[in-house]
């Protein structure tokens, strides 16, 4: 072997172990992106569990999905009923869409016998029906009670691209529970309870609002992602192993 060929040689090993360490780097990187996901699909296969257990269970008294929110600040999904009288003239309004219709979500304050007040999603109306006073048969007057599901607040908007709520044209993107309290004129220092009710399908006088919103789907793709990391670390591991038992021909 010629002195230029050998310096040839003893230059590539070096750039050869640096790409095989690279490699090294990038087949862990892909195992631990692997591993996450079967933590995640654990994860929601437990999630999707637990809100299959509630929603299939009765509708407990309001005091009592409070308790367990106190404890656990979790009932997303839990039936749950409550007796009061709406503050129509506070309902803030939520951009929505229900079966390929835009509008709004209506959440109205249902003042409780104790003088608290509890967000009611009472349902969807159309963008044109926003006003009221379109859809005056469905402001029901007296007590009522309520059968839905306990929402849980959201402790930031969820995502920088939802644009920012409006409170003074009562335009809201993100569910801010404490934001439509505050607009929507209940009386100074009033107590709200901690989460939201979501309406069920029990049709409101004039049909609007359209109840029984609430979507339940959450997509559970952790496996398929699970094996596509992994899938491209044995792919990887391939490439490694033949570079190693076929290093580059010294000349």
């Amino acid at each position: 072997m010629s002195e230029a060929s050998g310096s040839i040689a003893a230059h590539s090993r070096p750039k050869t172990a640096l790409l095989l360490g690279l490699g090294l780097v990038l087949f862990l990187f892909l195992l631990a992106l692997g591993t996450w996901q079967v933590q995640r699909l654990y994860w929601k296969e437990g999630l999707l569990q637990t809100i299959g257990q509630r929603t299939h269970s009765a509708p407990r008294p309001l005091a009592e999905v409070e308790n367990e929110f106190a404890s656990s600040s979790d009932v997303d999904y839990t039936p749950v009923t409550a007796t009061g009288t709406f503050l129509h003239q506070g309902e803030r309004h939520f951009f929505a869409t229900w079966e390929g219709a835009s509008g709004f979500d209506v959440f109205t304050p249902l003042e409780l016998d104790d003088g608290r007040f509890v967000l009611v999603n009472r349902g969807f109306v159309p963008y044109d029906l926003k006003d009221a006073t379109k859809r005056p048969q469905g402001q029901i007057a007296g007590k009522v009670t309520v059968t839905g599901l306990a929402r849980n607040p959201l402790p930031a908007k969820p995502s920088v691209m939802l644009p920012d709520n409006d409170p003074k044209k009562n335009i809201f993107y993100w569910k801010d529970r404490d934001a439509m309290a505050q607009s929507a004129g209940l009386p100074a220092g009033a107590r709200l309870v901690p989460f939201f009710i979501d309406a069920d399908k029990a049709p409101n006088p004039g049909g609007l609002p359209v109840g029984g919103v609430t979507i339940i789907d959450l997509p559970n793709s952790h496996l398929q992602y699970a094996f596509t990391w992994y899938g491209l670390a044995a792919a990887l591991a391939a490439v490694l192993i033949i570079k190693l038992r076929h290093p580059a021909k010294e000349t």
